[in-house]
């Protein structure tokens, strides 16, 4: 009974995070976006210091991806809210 209780607990919880994760606004998108792409430019420049020029690529490319996901969900938010059909 204590497991069955236990598990209901959880899925109540994730359930409640999943949903707090999709309710972002377009400007926390835009935030989030431009943290990333800090980021994305600070581990380079750790990288390429300590003369590692590929992996600082690599780690690059991975924070400028993430960037450019947010940039895109942030646009889309903004003009769902914008234009109404």
């Amino acid at each position: 009974m204590k497991k069955v209780i236990g598990a209901l607990m959880l899925i109540a919880v994730l359930a409640a995070g999943l949903a707090s994760v999709n309710a972002q606004t377009a400007g926390t998108e835009m935030k989030k976006s431009g943290t990333e792409a800090k980021t994305a430019g600070k581990s380079l420049g750790k990288n390429v210091k300590k003369g590692r020029i590929v992996r600082g690529g690599k780690e690059f490319g991975k924070h400028a991806g993430s960037s450019g996901k947010h940039v895109g969900k942030g646009v889309a938010k903004g003009v769902k809210k914008v234009v109404t059909p």
